[in-house]
């Protein structure tokens, strides 16, 4: 008996979950000799709009591939029971449903109807897994890379392959293939000419060198610039910085009552090589593990409030938030009450 076209991904790991979502599409496509393809976010979209969508025929393609992110915010009874029925009753449907979610788990209701074997958790990679990726990574494309290299791109990179792909993919373009690169060459490529993001936008705010107002007129030139980019995107900027603060908390637990806890037990935490132990080091000063949370409490409030409002508002949004976690220490105040 053929298996409904439901698939659950979850999990922080955001490369290998797309690679795999990439790769259920082509399947798809190539099984209905093509498909008719829609992203859709939870909070933006009616469940039963898509239940409809699913249970029509396409106009224009044989099948339909439907991937809907934050698959963790369908929580109201009769979305869920909309769903599950339609899950249930899809066996001999040519339509695809991709439920992505970056938690590690959705409704469970949701999660017993999709099959066991189309259900995967992508978990990040291991600390000692991420050498060898990147210089795998570089094999691959032609190049070799140094050990020393290897580390500093790790100590600049986020913690995923989606991010490691798309700062190593840079030197492709830079030098020719046979070239070793070392780690000059990083600082070069990722330090001089580096696109300003999240990370380097956390960077500036918890630059301890700097006052709070100092550190508020940086963060605010560096949103701008951001801003200012084709690839801008207000809910991919919070979900940078949930995870930079999401980090930032779980080193306070692990320093918490004194402890020291040892570089092995740091590393395999998220936190590899010198500069970004010290990056966290710097910004536990500056917010401890309350204000950590209540930031955390605080974008989660905003990616709502932009979800629900569209990109009118989303740089208003957006100012405020990086006020009230510079100025306000995360507190939420009366401009930032959404």
């Amino acid at each position: 008996m053929a298996e409904t076209e439901v698939y659950l991904f979850t999990g922080p790991e955001a490369g290998e979950k797309n690679e795999a979502i990439e790769n259920l599409r082509d399947a798809a496509s190539k099984k209905n000799n093509g498909i008719e393809q829609y992203k859709y976010y939870a909070a933006d979209v009616r469940i039963e709009d898509i239940v409809a969508q699913l249970q029509n025929a396409s106009l224009f393609s044989p099948a339909l591939f439907i991937s809907l992110r934050n698959a963790e915010q369908i929580k109201q009874k009769s979305d869920i029971e909309s769903l599950v029925s339609w899950i249930k009753a899809s066996k001999n449907s040519p339509n695809t449903l991709v439920l992505i979610s970056e938690e590690n788990s959705i409704d469970k209701k949701i999660e017993s109807a999709v099959p066991s074997s189309h259900k995967k958790i992508f978990w990040e990679m291991f600390e000692n897994r991420k050498p060898q990726w990147v210089e795998n990574f570089f094999r691959k494309n032609g190049f070799s890379i140094s050990p020393d290299a290897v580390e500093q791109i790790l100590e600049m990179v986020e913690n995923n392959t989606e991010s490691l792909k798309s700062e190593c993919s840079r030197f492709f373009f830079c030098f020719e293939k046979g070239t070793t690169i070392t780690s000059d060459d990083v600082e070069k490529i990722l330090s001089h000419n580096r696109e300003e993001n999240a990370f380097t936008l956390f960077d500036s705010m918890a630059d301890i060198s700097k006052n709070p107002q100092q550190r508020f007129e940086s963060s605010l030139e560096i949103l701008q610039k951001i801003r200012a980019t084709k690839e801008s995107n207000g809910i991919a900027l919070i979900a940078g910085l949930t995870y930079c603060f999401r980090q930032l908390r779980l080193w306070h637990s692990l320093h918490s009552d004194g402890n020291s806890p040892a570089d092995s037990e740091l590393k395999s935490s998220g936190f590899s090589g010198k500069r970004n132990q010290e990056k966290y080091s710097k910004a536990a000063k500056i917010w401890t593990a309350g204000t950590a949370s209540s930031i955390l409490a605080l974008l989660s409030a905003t990616d709502i409030s932009i979800r629900e409002t569209g990109t009118a508002l989303e740089e208003t949004y957006l100012y405020m938030l990086i006020y009230s976690i510079v100025i306000k220490n995360g507190l939420f105040c009366s401009v930032c009450e959404y």
